[in-house]
């Protein structure tokens, strides 16, 4: 690790937070030097962490191999400019193996993804959670998401029980059961926007206390990204409501037309900006032709605000 765990937490927990893409070849396989100039370029921004091999970044189609290799490659192309989170998840044994692998590559810390596949009781989700913790001395941020929904009490268990979990990331945005979390387990944890898109739940995660989130659109519109951040932590309204409409309403109608765009999106996008980062690997897809247009569209229009 780099930074120690307060100044993890502080990072975190204010700022944009940036989540690249993984970088595949034209024959599918992890492109090294295209990822360490992504991240050369991001970091070259105003960002405060950056989250290696997350959603955005593919995880679930990545190899344990693989995996090392991405966040080998992060730690050392950051060099200490930011915090560098990886993933973890899967079950408990693959979500150990990948704690390790992160903590012996140098990250900061680990986003705990939720279990796949298998429906999980609530008991069963903390005891997935601390077992994967316990495993590990890096800082862990666990991604509230999917079947790995975990109810107030229970993560204020975990936050008593498991002392490197630092952060609680929401991908649901259900901001009823967030806020129940937030006033129940208080600052102990630091709470992050998570769910796709982020920047259109801003000003409600705002509202409770949540004071960033994870912005893919930053791989490809950074500029905007940054801009729509600073200008929701001013209160300049005006600002949100324009980039919000022009932007990020016509991007999430485009982002619904197909399961997984959240992801293939934003690797079109980087094309489109010149920094191509390959395709998405199966089960995702690439948008049409007719789609790439539209997000050329958006592009042009994140460029004049």
């Amino acid at each position: 690790m780099n930074f120690s765990r307060e100044d993890v937490i502080k990072a975190i927990g204010d700022g944009l937070l940036s989540f690249p893409v993984t970088d595949f070849d034209s024959r599918g396989a992890f492109d090294r030097d295209s990822y360490r100039q992504r991240l050369e370029w991001f970091v070259s921004h105003d960002i405060s962490a950056v989250f290696v091999a997350g959603g955005t970044g593919e995880f679930f189609n990545l190899t344990l191999d693989e995996y090392r290799e991405v966040v080998a490659a992060a730690v050392s192309t950051v060099g200490g400019k930011v915090p560098v989170i990886a993933s973890a998840g899967l079950s408990v044994g693959a979500g150990q193996a990948y704690a390790k692998a992160a903590e012996e590559a140098g990250a900061d810390g680990i986003l705990l993804m939720p279990p796949y596949l298998t429906e999980c009781p609530q008991d069963g989700l903390v005891d997935y959670a601390q077992q994967i913790c316990d495993s590990t001395s890096i800082n862990v941020i666990y991604y509230n998401r999917g079947n790995g929904l975990l109810e107030a009490s229970a993560v204020k268990h975990l936050a008593e029980t498991c002392p490197n979990l630092i952060g609680l990331k929401d991908g649901k945005g259900d901001i009823q059961a967030l806020n129940k979390i937030v006033k129940t387990v208080g600052d102990r944890l630091v709470y992050i926007g998570g769910v796709p898109t982020a920047e259109i739940f801003a000003e409600a995660y705002l509202s409770i206390g949540v004071n960033t989130y994870s912005s893919a659109v930053f791989n490809f519109v950074p500029e905007m990204a940054l801009k729509f951040y600073r200008e929701l932590r001013k209160g300049n309204k005006e600002v949100v409501r324009e980039i919000t409409q022009k932007f990020f309403i016509p991007f999430i109608e485009l982002r619904d037309n197909k399961k997984g765009y959240a992801v293939s999106l934003i690797k079109e996008g980087a094309d489109i900006i010149g920094k191509p980062a390959g395709n998405v690997r199966s089960p995702l897809v690439m948008p049409t032709s007719a789609e790439r247009q539209q997000l050329e569209s958006l592009v042009e229009t994140a460029r004049q605000l």
